[in-house]
């Protein structure tokens, strides 16, 4: 080959050369930009749900070898860092879809799973839960070293033994229990022990984990500490929003959370006793909405504060003022007195509002659907320290005002 046709072929070759290398930076430079704008375009999924829900909703779960020691929705709303604990109770009876039965709702749990049981739950409540997190009590005391304790209030010191031998031994009063004695706490019980008095403890430490997180803000709120502590539970999130999840969490105010609980009627169904929810489900529902409702609406000073109430009856129903006080705690509100009116002629509910809270007394209202609400203040130094006094009607059907 000549010179000057070889130094043609060489040249050739430089340009194709070039042209591959050109196209390829162009690739390069088009996968970079589309891989920089989806994650421009990318939003985490605490910032989508606070986008159509403005507060966050998250299922905690203490399980125990599969178990469900424990379950509660927590709702927060970040802009007051309030928030509010509606505890699920595990014998809480329906017929569940997913198994095809009447059943206790942690059977879901033990049998299909955490999401099933998640999607269970929102049916239960009639609202989406986002996110969950599920504790195991076997890494349970591990994380409860990490966080310095578990802080609970024992009325009554405990030293006894299990059926197996197993040793029981807690101290009395105000204390912060470690990995081992939590472990103790959650799970021994006594003989004189109630139902209720099991249900107590285990909330006692579902508030005692709120007050550790907002005391380990530190911990938690830095992404390599976390990272550790995060491995001793689950969730349905990445790590990243995880982290971004318990950013906001961690802040709640965790003195003034009051756990409400389902109400209703127990009945014996395949030798098992489970609670059936009050109108047929109606009332947990309503009783999460004015919780939500309650956290958005309410100014700083009144957010979470219980509101008292004395309840009259103004029919001839007998019974009709202690029934309903039952519904109104079962909604959070401390009903120090049931009586009767001064007159049993009374045609229409009436709520009197002691206090001046418009949007407390509102709230009151929409739960019972009344309206008929009167302002008149009370002299505390010789009446009743209450916030409200409804009055029975006979447009009240127990539930409602028709």
């Amino acid at each position: 080959m000549r010179k000057s046709e070889f130094d043609r072929e060489m040249n050739s070759r430089a340009k194709r050369k070039s042209g591959v290398i050109f196209l390829a930076l162009i690739l390069l430079i088009l996968v970079g930009v589309a891989v920089g704008l989806a994650l421009s375009l990318r939003t985490d999924p605490l910032s989508e749900n606070l986008k159509s829900d403005r507060v966050v909703k998250t299922l905690f779960v203490m399980e125990d070898k599969g178990e469900v020691l424990f379950t509660d929705v927590f709702i927060y709303y970040p802009p007051t860092k309030r928030g509010a604990l509606i505890n699920i109770l595990g014998n809480t009876g329906a017929i569940y879809r997913s198994l095809d039965r009447v059943d206790r709702i942690d059977a879901i749990y033990a049998e299909k799973g955490i999401d099933v049981y998640k999607s269970e739950i929102e049916n239960l409540i009639g609202q989406t839960i986002p996110f969950y997190v599920v504790f195991k009590l076997e890494d349970f005391g591990e994380l409860t070293d990490m966080l310095g304790g578990m802080k609970v209030f024992i009325p009554d010191s405990v030293d006894a033994k299990s059926d197996d031998g197993e040793h029981w031994l807690l101290p009395s009063g105000v204390v912060s229990l470690d990995g081992d004695k939590i472990h103790t706490y959650l799970t021994f019980s006594k003989a004189d022990d109630s139902e209720d008095d099991v249900i107590e403890r285990r909330q006692n430490v579902m508030l005692s984990i709120f007050n550790a997180f907002g005391k380990n803000q530190r911990i938690l709120g830095d992404r390599v500490t976390f990272d550790s502590v995060s491995k001793k539970f689950s969730a349905n999130l990445a790590p990243d929003d995880l982290f971004r999840l318990f950013s906001e969490l961690i802040q709640v105010d965790s003195e003034r959370l009051i756990p409400q609980a389902i109400t209703g009627t127990r009945r014996v169904v395949d030798g098992k006793v489970l609670l059936f929810p009050f109108y047929d489900g109606d009332l947990i529902k309503d009783v999460v909405k004015q919780a939500s409702n309650a956290l958005v609406n309410s100014d700083d000073e009144n957010v979470n504060r219980v509101y008292v109430l004395e309840i009259q009856n103004g029919t001839t129903k007998t019974g009709f003022a202690r029934n309903t006080s039952v519904l109104l705690q079962s909604a959070g509100y401390d009903v120090l007195s049931t009586t009767n009116a001064a007159t049993q002629d009374y045609e229409k509910t009436v709520i009197i509002n002691h206090i001046g809270n418009s949007e407390a007394v509102k709230q009151l209202g929409d739960f019972i659907h009344c309206t008929n609400i009167i302002d008149e203040e009370i002299d505390y130094e010789t009446d009743a320290n209450v916030d409200f006094t409804l009055i029975l009607g006979n447009d009240f059907d127990g539930r409602y005002v028709r």
